[in-house]
């Protein structure tokens, strides 16, 4: 026994060398992990710059807003216009009783415009007279009336010229009896 207790003691086990690569590796992926987030978060962000920088409802409204009052300025000019022979037409719903006399300027754009509605003066006269005649006494007694039958007399003339458009129609006279 006394051999047995002689022989030295095993030596203590060192430690091993990959408990020293276990930090490194941590510190690796953390790196890796920072990269990966700060990736994503780059991605958003110039992902909502990008939502900012196109235009939203708002910014389209404010537009329309802005297009239209340059339209009003532009449109405040009086360009060429062409006057139409009176015009005496019973309105609908009246059996004759009720008449309308209407005489009307047509705004052009250019000589051609002016040039065309001088050709098609009939065709033009028989339109109006068909619209006119198809509005009741209410339908064009109000101030709203008369512009919506300006709106339509113009849209229907614009339908079938060729060389422009009638920017407006001016009624300067506009009897109802």
């Amino acid at each position: 026994m006394a051999e047995q207790n002689a022989q030295p003691a095993a030596p203590a086990p060192e430690p091993s060398s990959s408990s020293g690569g276990k930090p490194t590796l941590f510190i690796l992926l953390a790196i890796i992990n920072m990269a990966v987030v700060m990736g994503v978060g780059a991605m958003l962000y110039l992902g909502q710059k990008k939502k900012a920088a196109e235009p939203g409802i708002d910014d389209v409204i404010k537009g329309e807003h802005e297009k239209i009052k340059e339209e009003e300025k532009s449109t405040d000019f009086i360009g060429k216009l062409v006057p139409l022979e009176t015009f005496l037409v019973n309105i609908s719903g009246s059996r004759g009783r009720k008449l309308v006399k209407i005489n009307m300027e047509l705004e052009v754009s250019n000589a051609e415009v002016q040039e065309e509605v001088e050709k098609i003066k009939p065709k033009i006269r028989d339109y109006i007279i068909i619209i006119v005649s198809s509005k009741t006494f209410t339908e064009i007694s109000t101030k709203e009336g008369k512009d919506a039958l300006r709106d339509e007399i113009k849209n229907q003339i614009n339908l079938f010229l060729t060389k422009g458009q009638i920017a407006k129609v001016y009624f300067t006279e506009f009897i109802l009896n």
